[in-house]
């Protein structure tokens, strides 16, 4: 079992693959000595669309944000329906600008984190936001960077592996550089397609832990960012339960609501750990810090005169104009004219559970968690189940139980997921569809599922790649009117081929995972406070006291 009291020190050595293909592309200095700050940047999102909140700031300032970097890194993965948004916050570890340039040598000194060389490409901060297309409350979903999982192929060169979740862009970034260095000689062309191949794996390999959940938007930042924001809307008010202190990070608070400036704040958030151990601070209280600061910060910069200040306006939107990118399909208009409903509590916040902790085979700390118990929690926090009396939604358009092109279509299944069964399941569900049982084999394991058909079967394989979300192949290696679905390890948790799975009623369908408990309140003390096991939540409003 978990032990809520344990300290997460800092991390031990990378994995030697991992940690080579680091020092190949970003060397490091005093060994890490000043820990890893993680993005802390989060805050840096939300403080610079609420910024341009108003008509007023965006027709006065839109130039400035028009030349916020965009990428089409994500832009041909999977979307939610109607009008229903899930955008990936990512807060990079870097000590870089967002074009890969080196900050002022006064900002090193502010931030206590080492200058350019150090840091590097890991996404510490991961954060979903989802914004539902009936205008209901929106929820915020911290993952925890340690969690150990699946990561993208991209990030493992092309098999899959375990690893940190914040890993998968900072190895696909690295991985990239090192595949185009030889070709593209302009560096910073070549920091721009090895920063889309990060944005890219850690989208995927969150998506996928999440139980499939799909990546519309992403909002990337940088740590110059946070101190940057922090710096010019201080003082801001913060509150603690209790009196904390740090040397790791500098932290020296008193207990209760008190002012911050912006080196402080830097501090607030980056501390995880205490002298009293019985405070027992974890990485998951540190997520917790973060998240009470981006609503005090909000709350800061609706009640402070931020939003009538010229000055600062251009101040904190060239701030985002340096060290934020976005991808190219977000609307920043309507992104903007969001926001201050989403933090006039309009939001609840959510840091997800861990299992217990443990180490990677490579002697790293990290988190253990119980990747079925996350599908349900996301699952019933982006699904929360309508109101008493509430009309029942019409926005979506049910699926066909059946294709009728698939009449006289053979389908055949391939399994390569390496989950016994799965592939028999999927056939069974196929066949229920319309289409001819064929057979049901076993291949070697593939990360990415495919769908392939022979002459004659274009139409029926085009109406089913549409419901799964794949995309259809002519192949002339098989049979005229057959089509054939190899299952990949990319399906074999959740999604649409495991939906169709489980609707068979074979064992995957009795097999439940019990519901999760209800959420600890992030801001409780004592014996209630959230341990590392809770699933914890956070009014998007007020100034939150937290640990």
């Amino acid at each position: 079992m978990v032990d809520p009291k344990t300290e997460r020190l800092p991390h031990g050595t990378e994995p030697r693959r991992r940690a080579a293909r680091r020092q190949a592309s970003q060397p490091r200095r005093n060994g890490g000595a000043k820990g890893v700050i993680a993005g802390r940047t989060a805050v840096a999102l939300l403080s610079a669309i609420v910024l341009v909140g108003t008509g007023t700031a965006w027709r006065t300032y839109h130039h400035v944000i028009n030349s916020v970097t965009t990428s089409d890194a994500i832009s041909d993965g999977p979307k939610s329906q109607g009008q229903e948004q899930n955008i990936l916050i990512m807060g990079l570890d870097s000590r870089l600008d967002e074009h890969g340039n080196a900050l002022p040598p006064s900002m090193y000194n502010a931030l206590h984190a080492g200058d350019e060389e150090n840091g590097g490409m890991n996404s510490n901060v991961l954060m979903l936001l989802h914004i539902p297309g009936d205008g209901s409350k929106a929820t915020a979903i911290s993952i925890p960077r340690d969690d150990y999982v699946q990561l993208d192929p991209s990030a493992c060169g092309g098999d899959y592996c375990k690893g940190k979740i914040k890993q998968a862009y900072g190895d696909a970034w690295a991985a990239a550089k090192e595949k185009y260095t030889s070709t593209i000689k302009d560096p910073i062309a070549l920091d721009a397609k090895a920063r889309d191949a990060g944005r890219k794996a850690e989208a995927k390999t969150v998506s996928k832990f999440l139980g499939g959940v799909p990546v519309d938007h992403f909002v990337e930042i940088t740590l110059a960012s946070f101190f940057e924001i922090a710096q010019a809307v201080q003082p801001i008010t913060v509150c603690l339960n209790e009196r904390t202190r740090d040397s790791f990070s500098g932290a020296n608070f008193v207990k209760g609501y008190q002012q911050i400036n912006g080196s402080q704040a830097m501090a607030f958030v980056r501390q995880r750990r205490d002298p009293d151990e019985s405070l027992n601070f974890t990485d998951l209280d540190r997520t917790r810090r973060q998240q009470a600061f981006i609503v005090s910060l909000a709350h800061q910069l609706q009640s402070a005169g931020t939003m009538s200040s010229p000055s600062k306006l251009m101040n904190l939107l060239s701030v985002a104009q340096a060290n934020m990118a976005v991808d190219s399909g977000l609307d920043l208009v309507k992104f903007a004219q969001q926001a201050s409903d989403l933090m006039g509590g309009g939001m609840t916040l959510f840091t997800l559970p861990v299992k217990d902790f443990g180490t990677d085979p490579g002697g790293e700390d990290v988190n253990l968690v119980d990747v079925d118990q996350i599908h349900s929690i996301v699952h019933g926090l982006l699904n929360p189940p309508p109101k008493p009396g509430a009309a029942p939604s019409t926005t979506a358009t049910p699926t066909p139980t059946t294709i009728p092109s698939a009449n006289g279509v053979t389908i055949n299944v391939v399994n390569s997921s390496g989950k016994n069964g799965l592939g028999g399941d999927v056939e069974k569900g196929l066949s229920n569809k319309g289409f001819t049982q064929g057979e049901a084999s076993t291949g070697s394991i593939r990360s990415s599922s495919s769908l392939l058909y022979g002459s004659g079967a274009d139409t029926a394989a085009n109406a089913l790649a549409s419901q799964l979300n794949m995309t259809a192949t002519a192949s002339s290696s098989l049979d005229s009117n057959t089509v054939e679905v190899i299952v990949g390890t990319d399906a074999a948790g959740s999604g649409p081929i495991a939906d169709m799975a489980s609707s068979t009623g074979g064992d995957d369908a009795t097999t439940t995972t019990a519901p999760p408990p209800p959420p600890v309140s992030a801001t409780s003390v004592g014996s209630n406070a959230p341990a590392p096991t809770d699933l914890s939540s956070m009014n998007g409003n007020g100034i939150p006291c937290v640990k």
